[in-house]
């Protein structure tokens, strides 16, 4: 009996194991599963509109140039040195921001780099502006700003102090700098945050809210009737809210608070 008692514990031990072994191999299918549901979801981002994009792309006073990871936006005429690195939103692509940043830049004679993020998420590369100054040589002062989790994570890298580039400002559409970006004490950087009062992905109530992230001097600022979408130009999203705004006159009062932020306007 002692015998079959101890080929009993064996057997049920193997089977315990072999439950263990299922158990594990289910979990990490499910997992697999999981990350590539995300990496698709992240892989397929909001795109341009091409009208927006076409009418920048043909506007004399601004050259887009496409590069390789990113896109440029330069004036035709008489640059400022002020340079801006602006991060998408959350899985928005950069081309999507040409058309409501090249009225600034007509304006400013600033010079705007939109990088491509990886898995198009400022989430995973937070310090992507470090390298995207290299697109533009001649700049003499750079911000760095962005859109919705764009802005968020580029207030983080700035709170962080990681990096070789000498951050003159941070740029905040429809976004916040939360408490761990370590801003609010900060005397040497230029900010400008930008709401929407019809946004229905950031309330503005929430940007208010943490306006106590930002130092005391940021310049914050609504512009009534214009929603969460519009600070781009990607067509609809979800959650949002309906515009009272068209998307024109959205970006053109973006562009007027904006400009007269940045140095050259």
């Amino acid at each position: 009996m002692d015998s079959d008692g101890a080929g009993g514990e064996r057997a049920r031990g193997r089977r315990g194991v072999r439950a263990l072994l299922w158990t594990l191999a289910a979990l990490t299918a499910l997992v697999l599963v999981a990350a590539t549901a995300f990496v698709v979801w992240a892989l397929d981002p909001y795109r341009a509109e091409p009208e927006p994009l076409a009418r920048a792309e043909q506007d004399p006073a601004v050259v887009v140039e496409r590069l390789s990871d990113g896109v440029l936006i330069t004036p035709a005429e008489n640059p400022s040195g002020t340079g801006v690195v602006f991060y998408p939103g959350a899985r928005v692509e950069a081309d999507a921001y040409v058309a409501s940043w090249a009225p600034v830049v007509a304006r400013t004679g600033a010079t705007v780099v939109v990088p491509d993020l990886r898995l198009n998420l400022a989430l995973v590369d937070s310090a992507r502006g470090e390298s995207a100054v290299d697109a533009a040589p001649g700049i003499t002062e750079w911000y760095l700003g962005g859109h919705s989790m764009g802005g968020a994570f580029a207030a983080q890298h700035l709170g962080s102090g990681n990096g070789d580039v000498a951050w003159a400002g941070l740029i905040l559409w429809a976004s916040y700098a939360t408490e761990s970006a370590d801003l609010a004490d900060r005397d040497d950087l230029a900010v400008l945050s930008v709401a929407g009062g019809r946004d229905g992905v950031l309330n503005p109530a929430e940007v208010t809210e943490r306006r106590a992230n930002l130092p005391a001097d940021a310049v914050t600022e609504v512009v009534e009737g214009m929603n969460h979408a519009q600070f781009g130009a990607y067509g609809e999203q979800s959650g949002d809210a309906e515009p009272e705004l068209t998307d024109d006159q959205a970006h053109e009062a973006l562009a007027d608070v904006t400009a007269d932020f940045l140095p050259g306007s």
